[in-house]
């Protein structure tokens, strides 16, 4: 309950006049949402996977905002989590100034997806393109929370990354809402303790961003990469991959013609079958393997079979770096020379064509 202003009734008894004062209080659900207080020493003591939180959200959602603020309390007490929005903006701010500052420095973005959302040019073509700059480069990790109904599985930014609530489902279709908030915390809380793709302890400087012009990083820092960098970064790219066939499968799945199946195999391993019922010969499956230990013909490496053994493949990643960062590059192509680097996401959309030629599928 929040504190609103104090209340008096007088009460008498025998001779006496006693004024009894009451506090006032509003619902959490019609009040405006304010940051709960976490302690500065708690702070410093639970902040190791600490991360910023920018919410983008249309105004017109204003009371899914509450609620996600209320569900997030937990969070923040426990001072793993600090969220921004732009009703912090204190007055006489620049607004752009202030909105730009947030973006550049977040940890995590949230964006509350919505008709009026994707309406929003706005939330689209400043909050959200920037976000997902920053997530493509590692800077920073986009949860796209679908909060109605809305065609955001057509916009090719958001369907290649993991939604929430659970499948996509809107939280507006969930039968306790409170339930889809739970479902989306618990996924905000797994990224915060994980601490995926959290900023380097040494970042590049990062200039404040103008309405002139978006800031960009003016230096980079050189530095060594040991064995636990490379497999962290190993696992992170293949659950990257991972994540972006799973959405990808259920796209194929809805669309009229074609098929799609998506099998998880443990923690190093999935495969995914599309079929094209226009074509003759128009299946084609893929089992993706993520080296564990020991005999491995690549960090990330995939054969174009179903339940393909793990000592066969057509293709694969490896994990390489120059003096600066991490990346990926493709070996054994069995599509020629491949691009000589790719970040995550980039190898995710790349093997993601390349396998639905197989079935004579190709993006529009």
């Amino acid at each position: 309950m929040i504190l609103s202003g104090r209340s008096s009734i007088p009460y008498y008894t025998g001779s006496l006049r006693i004024q009894l004062v009451f506090l006032d209080t509003l619902d959490a659900e019609t009040a405006l949402p304010t940051r709960p207080k976490v302690d500065k020493i708690e702070q410093k003591i639970n902040t190791s996977n600490f991360m910023k939180a920018f919410i983008s959200y249309s105004h017109r959602d204003t009371d899914a905002l509450v609620r996600l603020h209320v569900h997030l309390a937990n969070l923040q007490r426990e001072g793993q989590i600090d969220t921004w929005y732009d009703r912090e903006i204190l007055a006489g701010d620049v607004l752009d100034d202030e909105i730009n500052r947030e973006l550049e420095t977040a940890d995590i973005f949230l964006l509350m997806v919505s008709p009026d959302f994707i309406a929003s040019n706005y939330c689209v073509d400043q909050e959200m393109q920037r976000a997902l700059e920053r997530h493509a480069a590692q800077e920073a990790r986009v949860v796209p929370i679908i909060v109605e109904p809305c065609d955001w599985a057509a916009m090719p930014q958001l369907r290649r990354l993991k939604a929430v609530p659970k499948d996509g489902l809107p939280i507006s279709e969930w039968t306790n809402d409170n339930t889809a908030y739970l479902d989306v915390v618990q996924e905000i809380r797994r990224i915060v303790t994980a601490g995926e793709f959290k900023k380097p302890e040494i970042a590049a400087y990062e200039a404040v961003a103008t309405p002139q012009q978006k800031a960009v990083p003016r230096y980079r820092v050189q530095r060594d990469f040991d064995e636990i960098d490379l497999s962290e970064y190993r696992d992170a790219s293949f659950n990257t991959i991972r994540d972006y066939f799973k959405r990808a499968i259920e796209e194929i799945d809805a669309v009229d013609g074609l098929r799609g199946r998506f099998v998880d195999r443990g923690a190093n391993s999935f495969g995914s079958t599309v079929i094209n019922q226009g074509r003759q010969h128009g299946t084609a499956h893929i089992t993706v393997h993520c080296r564990n230990a020991g005999f491995a013909l690549g960090d990330i490496y995939f054969s174009f079979n179903e339940n393909a053994a793990d000592n066969t493949a057509n293709g694969g990643f490896n994990v390489s770096s120059d003096e600066y960062e991490l990346f990926l590059v493709v070996t054994m192509s069995v599509f020629g020379n491949g691009p000589e680097r790719l970040n995550p996401e980039q190898a995710a959309e790349y093997l993601w064509n390349e396998f639905i030629e197989q079935a004579g599928i190709s993006h529009a």
